[in-house]
């Protein structure tokens, strides 16, 4: 992989597992020094630094529990401290209402927890992230959506990620408005995914993802890392305000 993003500063929320851990991999391995956020594990925070050290890059670890306004807060402060500023904030973090004791939660308590999580700290935190960015001259933001946010899905669980992920993604589009021309926004929308609860998915939501993705397997975190990569790099300099799908093609 070229090194095009050798001397950018990244922070990447969420870069403990799965996709926010890829994504961090993957902007190191182009030369990007990266700042880890993560909630409660600050042991497999420090892994995931480690791993950016050993690829040549600096790496730094920042803890914040996201629903926590002061500490959420606190952590655009530190993290704009570390190295002077920052080039490019991903917002990959977001509340894991599927696997786990969250997953018992009943539909009230999941949707406070995900619009505490993915709707209201993005939007805060990626504001005054862009108001800092334009400041500084420039920059580029990735939030997190999903690629079936506006087109639905049925169940509990589809209507709670329709509804803070299309959030999201709608807020994306006006805050590209709004940084431009100084600094680019754009949002992931990943489709099936292999993160935590894919690997324990049912035989029937295994099927109906084959069924569902035209490429005919689950994506994995590196997909959508490799695409959180390019959108911050200097080769989509005239990409701003878009939804980015990785579906596999699925046409929903």
């Amino acid at each position: 992989m070229p090194e095009d993003l050798k001397g950018l500063r990244a922070a990447v929320l969420g870069s403990t597992s799965g996709i926010g851990r890829a994504t961090a991999l993957a902007l190191a391995r182009a030369g990007a020094d990266v700042l880890i956020h993560g909630r409660s594990s600050r042991a497999e925070a420090e892994n995931t630094a480690q791993a950016i050290r050993e690829l040549g890059s600096r790496s730094h670890v920042l803890m914040a529990d996201l629903a926590d306004r002061p500490a959420s807060d606190q952590l655009v402060v530190d993290a704009w401290q570390v190295w002077g500023g920052l080039d490019a904030w991903l917002h990959i973090a977001g509340a894991d209402t599927l696997t786990g004791e969250s997953a018992k939660l009943a539909f009230d308590a999941k949707l406070d927890h995900l619009w505490a999580v993915d709707v209201l700290a993005t939007i805060r935190l990626t504001r005054e992230v862009g108001r800092r960015m334009k400041e500084q001259g420039g920059g580029s933001i990735v939030t997190m959506g999903w690629d079936q946010a506006e087109t639905g899905m049925e169940g509990d669980s589809g209507e709670l990620f329709a509804a803070t992920k299309g959030a999201v993604m709608a807020f994306t589009r006006s805050l590209a408005l709004s940084l431009a021309p100084t600094v680019r926004v754009n949002a992931l929308a990943p489709g099936w995914i292999k993160t935590a609860w894919g690997e324990t998915a049912s035989p029937s939501w295994q099927d109906r993802v084959l069924r569902e993705t035209p490429l005919k397997r689950w994506g994995t975190p590196e997909d959508v890392a490799e695409v959180a990569r390019v959108l911050v790099s200097p080769s989509t300099r005239f990409v701003t305000g878009q939804i980015v799908r990785i579906n596999g093609g699925a046409i929903r």
